[in-house]
């Protein structure tokens, strides 16, 4: 009898996000394979749950081998639970890869829901959530950075972005060029103690984060290409 492969949503940040559903799946695990075992553990520690029997890391630099590893528990029939540090495994992850895998060699598969970067940086921005597009990261290099954020320049929708503490201002900076000066929101830190969040126009964004220096998980959420986002005066696609 072939196993089920158990995808757990974890909180983005605050632990008391995490679902009632999501504490009695982890608690009936046979194996669980996450990102950082030592991120996942605080989660059992802080639930009181029974921790599987075996805990092993699945991440981008061991996907493959570990990856192996997971199908084989699930051809004996096993429950194995797949978790990122944070969100959903397969968002900007690389369990989208043992995902399909799972999925390719006949296992089932249940997603167990939860917080999301994403949707919550959408309605915190108080931009349109009529439609959008999630982008994931873009290229760490200004040139790529700038076509990858142009492929949607056109599109009335809005765009959301994960985007390194480090070069956040460079993003926003390419941002504004290629996109013009539109209304945006930099999200940091989501749902945790220091939680906060920068509205206004590109352009003021980036006066903002000048400097450079930003702790913490960011989430960019800007405009589509609609006039009543952006300002008159400024250039678009």
């Amino acid at each position: 009898m072939s196993g089920t492969l158990f995808v757990v949503t974890t909180p983005i940040g605050n632990l008391e996000d995490l679902t009632f559903r999501a504490v009695r799946t982890l608690g009936e695990l046979d194996v669980l394979a996450c990102e950082d075992t030592r991120q996942t553990r605080k989660i059992f520690t802080r639930y009181e749950i029974t921790s599987p029997r075996q805990i092993f890391s699945y991440h981008e630099h061991n996907a493959q081998q570990a990856g192996k590893q997971i199908l084989e528990y699930l051809q004996q029939g096993l429950s194995v639970g797949l978790c990122s540090d944070a969100g959903s495994p397969g968002i900007s992850d690389p369990g989208y890869k043992i995902i399909s895998d799972s999925i390719e060699h006949g296992f089932a598969l249940e997603i167990i829901p939860g917080p999301s970067a994403v949707t919550t940086a959408l309605v915190l921005s108080g931009l349109s959530t009529a439609s959008y597009t999630f982008k994931g990261f873009s290229p760490p290099k200004s040139g790529q950075r700038k076509k990858f954020i142009a492929r949607d320049g056109d599109a009335p929708h809005t765009l959301v972005f994960f985007e390194s503490p480090y070069r956040i201002n460079k993003f926003l900076q390419d941002a504004h060029e290629v996109l013009g000066d539109r209304k945006a929101a930099v999200c940091v830190e989501l749902t945790k103690k220091f939680e906060r969040v920068h509205r206004g126009f590109l352009g003021e964004l980036v006066e903002q984060f000048q400097s450079g220096k930003i702790k913490g998980e960011i989430t960019v959420v800007i405009a589509g290409n609609h006039p009543k986002f952006i300002r008159p005066s400024s250039s678009v696609l």
